[in-house]
C-alpha cells in the first residue's frame, strides 16, 4: 500500500508563474513546473518509476539481477528511492562530484555505488556503467535511462500534458517557447516533442552549459567526443543557448527571494528564459525547475561571498 502512494505521488506538480521575467520582458508570462515537490525531490521521479515498472513487466529484473544505471545524483535518487520500496537491488555509477546531500540519500536507501573520479567528467561514469553491464550479464540490466524511451514518453504523456492542462485556466493560448537542457535528453524531447505537435511554432530553447565548472545535470555537448544520449531528439532544439554556473547559481539567488530555493539547474533555465524574452517578442514561456536548493548546500552555493565580512541580516 504505501509503495503503491509513493508511486501516485510522483507527477501532478504544481505550475508556478516567475515574476523575475517582468524586469526585462514586462508583457511575457514564464510558468515553471515545480518538480522539487516529487517524493524523490526531483522531476528524475517521472523516467524512473516509468522505466522501472516496465523492467518488472517485462522480467528484466528476474533471477535476482540488479538494476545499474550511471547519475549524476538526482536519477540515482529515484532510483535508490523506488528500488527500496519496490524490493528492487540498486547499483549506480555516479562521479565523485555528486554533491554529498545526494549521495547521503542514495547510500540512506540502501544502493550500492560505484564512485567515479570526478575529473574524468559524467561521461566516464556513463561508460562504466556500459563496462559493468557488459561484463556481467548476469548480474545487472542496465535501465540506460540515456537510451531507454520510457524516459522521454514519461514527459511526453505526463510533464508536458500536466503543462497545457494546467497552462489553459491560467493563460488564453499555447506557449511560446520551451526552456529545457540536456541531461539524459528525455525532458526536452518529451515535452518538446508534445508541445511541437500542439503548437508547432513553439521555439524550443536548450539551455547548454560551460564545460568546466558545468552545472550538475546538464550536457555542455560541445566537445566531439561527447557522449550524445541516444533519446534525445536534436531535431526538437530551436536554438540552444550558453549559461554559466555564476549566472545559474545567480539566478537561483534570485529566486530564492522569491521563495522558491532551487538547484543550479533550474536557474540556467530561469535565466535563459528570461535572455530569450530579452530579445524575443514572447508571450508565454514554459520550463521546469528539476530539483530544490537543498540538494547543493554543501557546494556551498548558498553562502554568502568571502568578502562580505560579519554583518547582522536585518529583515
Amino acid at each position: 500500500m504505501a509503495t503503491t502512494a509513493l508511486i501516485a505521488a510522483i507527477g501532478n506538480t504544481p505550475l508556478v508563474e516567475l515574476a523575475v521575467i517582468r524586469e526585462v520582458a514586462p508583457r511575457t508570462r514564464l510558468f515553471a513546473k515545480l518538480e522539487g515537490v516529487n517524493p524523490g525531490g526531483s522531476i528524475k521521479d517521472r523516467p524512473v518509476a516509468r522505466m522501472l515498472r516496465e523492467g518488472l513487466a517485462a522480467g528484466k529484473l528476474g533471477g535476482g539481477r540488479r538494476l545499474l544505471d550511471s547519475s549524476s545524483g538526482n536519477a540515482g535518487i529515484s532510483y535508490a528511492m523506488l528500488g527500496a520500496a519496490l524490493g528492487v537491488p540498486v547499483t549506480l555509477v555516479v562521479p565523485g562530484n555528486a554533491s554529498a546531500e545526494r549521495l547521503d540519500r542514495i547510500r540512506a536507501c540502501g544502493a550500492e555505488l560505484v564512485i567515479t573520479d570526478p575529473v574524468e567528467g559524467y561521461d566516464f561514469a556513463l561508460r562504466e556503467a556500459r563496462r559493468l553491464a557488459d561484463t556481467y550479464p548476469d548480474r545487472y540490466w542496465h535501465c540506460d535511462q540515456y537510451s531507454n524511451p520510457e524516459n522521454w514518453r514519461s514527459h511526453y504523456d505526463g510533464t508536458a500534458g500536466e503543462i497545457l492542462a494546467q497552462l489553459a485556466p491560467v493563460f488564453a493560448g499555447l506557449p511560446d517557447a520551451l526552456v529545457a537542457g540536456v541531461g539524459t535528453g528525455g525532458t526536452l524531447t518529451g515535452i518538446g516533442r508534445r508541445l511541437k505537435e500542439v503548437y508547432p511554432d513553439t521555439h524550443v530553447a536548450a539551455a547548454i552549459p560551460e564545460t568546466f565548472p558545468g552545472i550538475e545535470g546538464l550536457k555542455p555537448l560541445g566537445a566531439p567526443d561527447d557522449i550524445v544520449p541516444a533519446i534525445l531528439d536534436e531535431s526538437v532544439i530551436d536554438e540552444r543557448v550558453p549559461v554559466s554556473l555564476d549566472d545559474a547559481v545567480a539566478m537561483c539567488r534570485r529566486l530564492a527571494h522569491e521563495g522558491l530555493f532551487v538547484g543550479p539547474s533550474s536557474g540556467a533555465f530561469v535565466h535563459v528564459a528570461c535572455e530569450l524574452a530579452a530579445r524575443r517578442r514572447l508571450d508565454c514561456i514554459v520550463t521546469v525547475l528539476p530539483d530544490t536548493g537543498e540538494r547543493y548546500v554543501s557546494t556551498g552555493m548558498w553562502r554568502p561571498p568571502a568578502h562580505a565580512g560579519i554583518r547582522t541580516e536585518l529583515p
